[in-house]
């Protein structure tokens, strides 16, 4: 892979199953104080030789709302413990004809509906003003080595689309999904942005592995259930697992720098 951890820790957030791999052997799990507050739970392990990081972004039993999270303790805590690079897990809606429940996807870009969330660490005052650079919202070598992985692996995966970041914790209407396609977004999702901000801000390799858990709002017959959703997100998480795994021991079979 052209992308290197060197020899640090690469981080997994998403919910509070990811850390129920049969081979990850957990050293331990804690919850790091933050200039911006507590952090959610993250659990240092290995897997496959490698050294991971998981972070349930919702608290343990799925407790915090999309909007109420943590963001930049979250991802400050990362940063703090010297992870090399982060793949958020997010559950998503399909937009797009070819990302039908059940699809990895890889996005490239994002279009940010989210408002009133803690988007930032510079505030002014203190802690400064910076713009930064966000052309490519998800790191482009990261990206890179994650779809050199899919295909070492034969791993199914769609590498690219939009990932519209909206509000929640609704669901959207079907007027509100037209307008999002028309915007141009392939996907509908509620949790990466700030995330992708902040990690940027840090300058920390950030990119997200999308799981299309439903169709959304008004592309399929019916209403929208959280039973359908939840079968779904179980039935994908083992694809999951099994791409975070096949990373780990692509990096703990790969020599030291």
């Amino acid at each position: 892979m052209s992308f290197s951890l060197e020899g640090k820790a690469f981080a997994v957030i998403g919910g509070s199953g990811f850390n129920q791999f049969p081979e990850l052997n957990i050293h331990e799990t804690s919850v790091i104080e933050t200039p911006y507050g507590l952090s959610a739970p993250a659990v240092f392990g290995t897997l496959s030789g490698s050294d991971v990081v998981f972070l349930p972004r919702h608290g343990d039993g799925h407790a915090l709302p999309p909007h109420r999270i943590n963001y930049r303790a979250n991802m400050w805590a990362l940063h703090s413990v010297g992870v090399a690079a982060v793949l958020s897990v997010n559950a998503v809606g399909g937009i797009r004809s070819d990302m039908q429940p059940g699809s990895l996807v890889l996005p490239d870009q994002i279009i940010d509906y989210t408002y009133g969330r803690e988007h930032t660490y510079f505030t002014g005052d203190e802690a400064g003003v910076e713009h930064i650079d966000f052309t490519e919202p998800f790191d482009p070598s990261w990206r890179s080595a994650l779809i050199h992985l899919a295909e070492r692996n034969q791993h199914e995966l769609i590498a690219g689309g939009v990932y519209g970041c909206a509000q929640g914790p609704r669901l959207e209407t079907a007027a509100e999904i037209k307008r999002f396609e028309r915007d141009g977004c392939d996907l509908i999702g509620m949790t990466v942005m700030p995330e992708a901000a902040l990690a940027r801000e840090l300058n920390l390799p950030y990119a997200s592995l999308s799981v299309v858990v439903n169709w959304a709002a008004g592309l399929s017959p019916g209403a929208i259930t959280l039973e359908a959703i939840y079968q779904q997100l179980e039935s994908s998480i083992e694809d999951v697992k099994s791409f975070v795994e096949a990373f780990a021991r692509s990096v703990g079979d790969s020599p030291p720098p």
